[in-house]
């Protein structure tokens, strides 16, 4: 997992808050710890620390590493489907909603938060349900986009499903390739290249007699 710097200077350990607000300020100074260190080098000290927080206070939320790694990856997980969901419901016109379902992931990688390290990146998915939440992922998205699919071009649910994965796995594998080489191409100008590439290939499948 790639290294994110963040300024490690100790923060002003706090008073008492509501346990909703807790639990956040907990998650986000975990994210950013996670994210730079990967799950295996992090630790619970850090992210106490980074927190302001003891460590009895952060065990009282969280009563391990891995439920609060989990927590994040949930909490990231649902970040991606959910952009995944709004891209396809932003419009009725097809090509667009291709572009849409490709920037979704850009724009995801492009977080300055780094939290597509823990889906896309993760150095745990030996753990089941570590794997259980990356898959959900590209299951849930391919669901979603398979479902449009299907109802435009009548191919069977087989296909369907087919193609929409590999229009996910084109969206991730390509935005995560963009990122690492330093985003030298703007944003806007990638999805448009590959959003092309996809609907190109994708448009060649004949809407049925109800589009």
């Amino acid at each position: 997992m790639t290294a994110t710097r963040y300024d490690d200077t100790s923060r002003p350990r706090g008073g008492r808050m509501p346990r909703r607000e807790r639990r956040a300020q907990l998650l986000a100074s975990a994210l950013e710890v996670f994210v730079a260190q990967g799950y295996h080098a992090a630790a619970m000290d850090e992210i106490a620390d980074r927190a302001g927080v003891s460590k009895p206070v952060l065990y009282q939320h969280f009563p391990g590493k891995l439920e609060l790694y989990l927590a994040l990856l949930d909490a990231s997980c649902d970040t991606i489907i959910d952009n995944c969901r709004q891209a396809l419901a932003s419009t009725h016109d097809n090509k667009q909603r291709v572009a849409a379902t490709i920037d979704a992931f850009y724009g995801y990688v492009a977080s300055e938060s780094g939290a597509f390290r823990l889906v896309f990146e993760s150095d745990l998915t030996n753990e089941p349900a570590v794997r259980a939440q990356l898959e959900r992922v590209t299951n849930d998205c391919a669901d979603m986009i398979a479902h449009v699919i299907h109802d435009d071009t009548g191919l069977p649910d087989e296909a369907s499903r087919l193609l929409a994965v590999s229009l996910v796995g084109m969206a991730q594998v390509s935005s995560r390739f963009w990122l690492a080489e330093g985003s030298e191409v703007p944003r806007d100008e990638a999805v448009a290249l590959v959003a092309g590439l996809a609907w190109r290939g994708i448009r060649g499948y004949p809407l049925t007699d109800e589009h």
